[in-house]
């Protein structure tokens, strides 16, 4: 939701737009609706955003009661595209609501409109008071120094990814099933392909080969940083026992309150401040704290990569020297640390 709103910023920049503040739509992931500010502290977000664009918190009376007119920018790349074809919608509509857009080129952007969308990314998004507090108790809670881990393979992930996994638990299976309603798992020549392209979210125990073959010690605290429902675990939690969990370290009571962005907040704040990140995905979130981290000069960070691990697997590699081949594979990585952030962002403007 970050990236997303970032880009959102950019874009009302470059059309020279006022932004009404954003709303999330996140029930088709966590089944909730949470609002802006219920994470981020809505005035200190509209004053460090003033002078780059203008915010409001609600619309004007005469257009409330109207229906946005949706647009599709998952197609759209630079600042030409919104400018020839977006603009003109803006001034017959006045009122329009973007969906996000997936492939944007913000290299493309001119200065004026990067250094907004690097003022919202690195600036103006603070939690709300109470939630940054929640945060500070989670992370004094955890030992250190920790390595935060993001690990995805919650049923909705792995039923969207369309893979298929042997040797999964009953249960594991049925909850893909439910989560995937008519999506089936691709098959064949098609399922291989899209599993040697990287496609594929790395199961726990393929997670435990690969921080082994890093040699990062059974002995680390490991802050798991996911979503709810993540499944096949024991295998996991029996090498790396010195695992930490929101749930297990907030009051109970406060975290079954709490939305699905809450509980993504809470991670991203942790992750960002952790002594070492590490991703087994390459989402939204991930690319996030990889810059914030980088941008903070918290430079070990780290994306496991599925591709080599699938390509060095079809070769028929295993224990050893499937380790020994995911170590080269890493090491150049690892032993820099590896963040990528907007770099741009990293220059002072003025405007």
């Amino acid at each position: 939701m970050r990236r997303d709103l970032c880009d959102g910023v950019g874009i009302a920049r470059l059309l020279n737009a006022t932004l009404v503040l954003p709303k999330f739509e996140v029930a088709a992931y966590w089944n909730e609706s949470s609002g802006f500010g219920d994470v981020f502290d809505v005035d200190y977000f509209i004053q460090k955003m003033n002078g780059f664009i203008k915010v409001v918190k609600d619309l004007p009376t005469d257009i409330s009661s109207k229906e946005p007119f949706r647009v599709d920018c998952s197609k759209r790349k630079g600042q030409f595209d919104y400018r020839e074809t977006i603009l003109p919608l803006l001034l017959e509509h006045h009122y329009i609501s973007l969906t996000p857009a997936m492939s944007q080129r913000r290299d493309r952007y001119p200065q004026y409109a990067k250094a907004t969308l690097c003022q919202a990314c690195y600036s103006a998004l603070r939690l709300t008071s109470s939630l940054e507090k929640k945060a500070l108790e989670l992370l004094d809670a955890i030992p250190k120094p920790f390595l935060s881990l993001h690990l995805r393979f919650e049923p909705d992930m792995v039923a969207y990814s369309r893979c298929e996994y042997p040797n999964l638990s009953p249960s594991s299976v049925a909850a893909i099933k439910a989560a995937g309603g008519d999506k089936k798992p691709w098959t064949g020549e098609i399922a291989k392909s899209w599993r040697k392209r990287g496609k594929c979210p790395l199961t726990p125990n393929e997670t435990v080969l690969m921080l082994q073959s890093l040699r990062i010690p059974t002995s680390t605290n490991i802050y798991l940083a996911a979503g709810d429902g993540l499944m096949e675990m024991g295998g996991f939690t029996s090498v790396y026992t010195k695992l930490f969990t929101k749930s297990v370290l907030l009051n109970r009571e406060d975290f079954t309150r709490m939305h699905g962005n809450t509980k993504a907040a809470l991670d991203y704040y942790v992750s960002i401040n952790s002594d070492a990140y590490v991703a087994t995905y390459f989402g939204n979130m991930d690319k996030m704290v990889a810059a914030m981290r980088a941008y903070k000069g918290m430079y070990k960070t780290l994306f496991l990569s599925r591709k080599a691990f699938a390509e060095l697997t079809s070769q028929g590699l295993e224990e050893e020297e499937l380790k020994k081949a995911l170590w080269e594979v890493h090491k150049s990585d690892f032993e820099s640390g590896r963040g990528s952030a907007l770099p741009d962002c990293f220059c002072e403007f003025k405007l």
